[in-house]
């Protein structure tokens, strides 16, 4: 299969923040899909997810979801059915992807995969770049104009946002490097070596 033939789910969640002595969990989901180059990208779920543990005030700051915002929110076991429609077949798109594989650590046999980093693309693509996060990689690379056509009340930290803004993100790195015809498996072997050579010797140079 071709990158452009690809068809890629990409995932994201918010979550409660790490309290002592418990285990984080989500509180927010927002998945959605594309085809290839990622210029029909689709809201696919987007929900808060109901939890008894509460939101720390750190992760607040961040993401701005309230304890009262998941009132009558359903669970992400609820959820499980509309998720695995969504991700089965497609390949798993993900911004940093270690929340996303450890919450999804509650189905053990979900089956998703391959899964297709968008950070280390983005390093490997733009190594030089000062931010890879994906708010700062979405306004560096000029792709807000696209981020609001697709989502027009989009903002980061926002899961259906961030799940989005990861789509918009590997449509721009499969168009401007011209891999649209290249195996798909290309993007399971992204080189992000230059980035971290250069971000030991940033380390090595500031001691």
């Amino acid at each position: 299969m071709r990158v452009g033939e690809t068809e890629f789910a990409a995932i994201d969640f918010e979550s409660a923040g790490a309290r002592k002595g418990s285990t984080d969990v989500p509180v927010q989901i927002g998945i959605a899909t594309c085809t290839g180059a990622a210029t029909n990208c689709r809201t696919a779920l987007a929900s808060y997810l109901a939890t008894d543990q509460p939101i720390v005030w750190s992760a607040q700051k961040v993401h701005g979801i309230r304890q009262e915002d998941l009132a009558g929110a359903p669970t992400l076991l609820e959820l499980w059915p509309q998720i695995s429609s969504q991700m089965q077949g497609r390949w798993v798109v993900a911004h940093g992807a270690a929340t996303e594989k450890r919450f999804l650590r509650a189905f053990p046999f979900h089956g998703f995969r391959p899964w297709v980093d968008t950070l280390k693309l983005a390093r490997a693509v733009w190594p030089d770049l000062p931010s890879h996060s994906l708010g700062d990689l979405i306004g560096q690379l000029g792709l807000d104009g696209e981020m609001a056509r697709l989502y027009p009340a989009y903002r980061w930290h926002d899961a259906v946002s961030d799940a989005l803004a990861s789509l918009v993100l590997l449509g721009h790195v499969i168009a401007v490097s011209g891999i649209a015809e290249e195996p798909a498996e290309i993007l399971l072997r992204a080189d992000d070596s230059h980035y971290h050579r250069a971000a030991s010797l940033k380390g090595r140079a500031a001691r």
